[in-house]
């Protein structure tokens, strides 16, 4: 597996690759198992062939009106456990108005030079959609390249389609358990620079770090959840507040506001992640900030009870 960061391209800066690429299609929104099986198998042609494995996806995509799950960023990092080696970015609006085949002809044949390409069935692509599956695998098979269209990947004793649908869906009943799930073990997260707040949760004793969300960043139901932070090589574990604050602050924007337990280091300024594991409760304005305080600490008992059953034990 490639340890190694997948490079992130824009169209205007991707390479010529003589030897050419395997092409993953689709957005990949939450990277669901459905996801994984036909980036995997990309990465895995890519490795047999001699060839460079590229994840295509889009900026500014039309149906994510509500955020996206995954920044660009957290994508590519998500991306580089799968051992891909880059990760072409489209302007949604710059492509959506051109024609199917001027698609294939100008990004996957001239631009990508891709030598085997992998997509859902439900796949869509050119102005108003007007591409799909059957034309991709005409077109490949007509341009001499290997192709491989994935049928729909069914999940539960009901079989529902595996879709980033599904996945929006169980964020916002803030069931991150649920997310998990869907993506084979990969937590719904937040990254991000911490930055400082009005500090009451150190008065309180409580100290706190804090991390906005991106506007463009899919918003989970607003509540406290038990999470896991990652600083640099270290993984901590403590409670975390996505919301806006109503008792002490009410924020305009959604603050990512995290107890660390064992940890009592000023880290202002620095690149942390945030995986949401477990809900424990929603967000709620209280009375006073005594009534507040006593809540925390219950929230603190609750995850650290939730965090032993995963058979991890904390001091305090």
């Amino acid at each position: 597996m490639n340890s190694d960061l997948t490079t992130v391209y824009y169209l205007d800066t991707l390479p010529y690759l003589h030897k050419g690429r395997a092409v993953a299609l689709g957005f990949f929104d939450g990277i669901h198992m459905g996801h994984k099986e036909i980036i995997r198998k990309t990465v895995k042609t890519a490795v047999l062939q001699g060839l460079t494995s590229t994840v295509l996806t889009f900026s500014n995509f039309g149906k994510c009106g509500n955020g996206l799950i995954q920044t660009v960023e957290e994508k590519r990092e998500a991306l580089s456990l799968l051992g891909v080696n880059e990760l072409l970015v489209l302007d949604f609006n710059a492509v959506k108005d051109m024609p199917a085949e001027w698609f294939l002809d100008e990004i996957i044949n001239m631009k990508l030079t891709s030598c085997a390409l992998f997509a859902g069935k439900d796949y869509r692509f050119g102005k108003d959609a007007g591409g799909d599956s059957k034309l991709l695998k005409e077109y490949a098979e007509g341009h001499g390249m290997d192709v491989e269209i994935f049928d729909d990947r069914l999940y539960g004793e009901e079989g529902r389609r595996l879709s980033s649908t599904w996945l929006r869906e169980a964020l916002a009943e803030g069931d991150v358990s649920l997310y998990s799930e869907l993506t084979g073990g990969s937590a719904f997260l937040y990254s991000g620079m911490v930055i400082h707040g009005k500090e009451l949760g150190r008065t309180l004793g409580f100290p706190t770090v804090n991390i906005e969300v991106p506007e463009n960043k899919f918003k989970v139901r607003r509540g406290v959840y038990v999470s896991r932070v990652t600083l640099g090589g270290r993984k901590l574990y403590g409670v975390t507040n996505v919301g806006r604050r109503p008792t002490v602050e009410d924020t305009n924007g959604d603050i990512v506001e995290t107890f660390i337990f064992d940890f009592d280091e000023i880290i202002y300024g620095a690149r942390i992640k945030v995986e949401l594991l477990d809900f424990i409760r929603p967000e709620r304005k209280f009375a006073s900030v005594d009534e507040l305080s006593s809540q925390v600490a219950e929230d603190k008992e609750t995850a650290k009870t939730r965090l032993a059953k995963r058979g991890i034990i904390l001091g305090v």
